[in-house]
């Protein structure tokens, strides 16, 4: 038991550590000029963070699933500890390495989309939507609307993401700009509600079942990908305006 809570500590601590790297850099490449060596810099020390602490999310949460003791006594509800604590934390982990994941290939896949189709990427995406799929039912079997919410916004990007993967026709030039920057913003989110789990259930354990609380990362997230693409497509239509042929 002892070696248990030991090994569960040192988790969270280098999940912690990690994290904090990824969730500080996180917000290097969303103020720094896109394409440039800053961004690419901070973009690649927020992949190798998040991808440390979405590691350490699952094996936290398997740990609290499989684990030989019941961790935090003080939580009464064992079932929706094991909901939020284990198979939220557990899906999280596993969109927050699908995010890196397709963030990564849609740029280094731009000239060749069809690589993006591979196994390789693909088992990532479904592993995202199975563990999303059973975290929802789980959530609507407990009545807890959180974990539906972020199990329905983790599907429905991968939904969005497989759009763009298997879309017939090339898509226009600069679209995986975008896909590129969603991946970067799920990421965030889906990092930014693992992460806060470690915290909330040992500062605030009173409010550890308040989807209020847990909702602002999805909500702050989501807001950003809603204004960065409106921002875009502004930019966007007087670039194609001017490159529009006038009529003789």
């Amino acid at each position: 038991m002892l070696m248990g809570m030991a090994l569960f500590e040192a988790l969270v601590v280098a999940h912690v550590v990690t994290g904090t790297v990824g969730l500080t850099a996180f917000w290097g490449p969303i103020v720094t000029r896109k394409g440039a060596a800053n961004h690419r810099k901070w973009g690649k020390v927020a992949c190798f963070g998040f991808l440390g602490a979405g590691t350490l999310a699952i094996a936290m949460a398997l740990l609290s699933l499989y684990g030989p003791e019941h961790r935090h006594p003080e939580i009464t509800d064992r079932t929706l500890y094991e909901g939020l604590f284990g198979w939220m934390m557990l899906y999280l982990g596993v969109l927050t390495l699908g995010f890196v994941d397709y963030g990564l290939a849609v740029v280094r896949h731009a000239r060749d989309r069809p690589a993006l189709r591979r196994l390789r990427h693909q088992a990532v995406i479904a592993a995202v939507i199975v563990s999303g799929a059973w975290c929802g039912f789980f959530g609507f079997k407990v009545a807890h609307p959180l974990m539906v919410l972020v199990a329905f916004i983790g599907i429905v990007a991968m939904l969005i993401q497989q759009r763009y993967i298997w879309r017939g026709d090339d898509p226009p030039k600069g679209t995986h700009v975008g896909e590129h920057f969603r991946a970067l913003i799920g990421m965030g989110i889906s990092a930014y509600t693992a992460f806060l789990s470690v915290g909330l259930i040992r500062l605030v354990p009173e409010h550890v079942f308040n989807p209020a609380i847990w909702a602002g990362p999805s909500v702050i997230g989501v807001s950003l990908i809603i204004y960065f693409t409106i921002k875009g497509k502004r930019t966007a239509a007087p670039r194609a305006s001017r490159t529009r042929p006038h009529p003789q």
